[in-house]
């Protein structure tokens, strides 16, 4: 498996006319523990331009009168039934707000968020789903960040504080939340390499190797 994939790049008009370099958004999607987190926030910080992850949800919440736990807990509940996804999908894209679930409001709202945010001038997206909510922006490059288990688990117990005996599960169940969430409003699997532009290994290039990789797109 490659380390490092540029894909389908392709498909944005302003690539071809462009070539790889100014780019205005990213958006990033990662494995947990992966440390795309932290390559998200370096990279803002040495491009000048601002992270968003958790001001999603914060902007979201406010919005919808809600607390960020409750944005979390309804995340959470979000299926990967293919039935849910097709059912969700019909009713926002006819406009039909009123029998949305709880779920879908939330997930609705946060787009309406991201899409605000990037009106604003560039950025960089932290998951959410970023990159299905700019897809009618131009100059979107999508990213998806993974790594090494070992690495993962090392950097899960460090960062994180999670017990020895419980890492595993934790990445299980943090990885599962994210690729459900995805399907749940996407149809597309979280984890296919092909749904990106750009994927990296940041065990093989390390957080500031994937940095100076992804500055080059900006």
């Amino acid at each position: 498996m490659q380390s490092f994939i540029i894909a389908s790049l392709n498909r944005h008009p302003n690539v071809r006319r462009k070539g790889l370099r100014n780019m205005r958004y990213i958006t990033i999607e990662r494995e947990y523990g992966s440390g795309g987190t932290q390559i998200a926030e370096r990279l803002a910080e040495k491009c000048g331009i601002p992270c968003f992850g958790q001001e999603i949800l914060e902007r979201a919440s406010g919005n919808l009168n809600m607390t960020v736990k409750s944005i979390r807990d309804y995340e959470e509940k979000a299926t990967n039934s293919l039935m849910y996804s097709i059912y969700m999908l019909s009713q926002m894209q006819t406009g039909n707000d009123v029998l949305l679930s709880p779920e879908a409001k939330v997930y609705v709202e946060e787009h309406n968020v991201i899409r605000n945010l990037a009106r604003e001038g560039s950025a960089i997206f932290l998951g959410h789903c970023a990159a299905e909510a700019l897809k009618e922006f131009t100059d979107v490059v999508s990213v998806y960040i993974y790594g090494n288990t070992e690495e993962k688990q090392e950097r899960i117990k460090k960062d994180y504080g999670i017990a020895e005996n419980q890492i595993a599960f934790m990445e299980r169940k943090n990885n599962k939340r994210r690729a459900n969430y995805f399907f749940a409003n996407t149809r597309k699997k979280w984890d296919d390499f092909r749904n990106y532009d750009v994927v990296l290994n940041s065990s093989r290039f390390g957080i500031e190797g994937c940095v100076k990789i992804l500055e080059t797109l900006l």
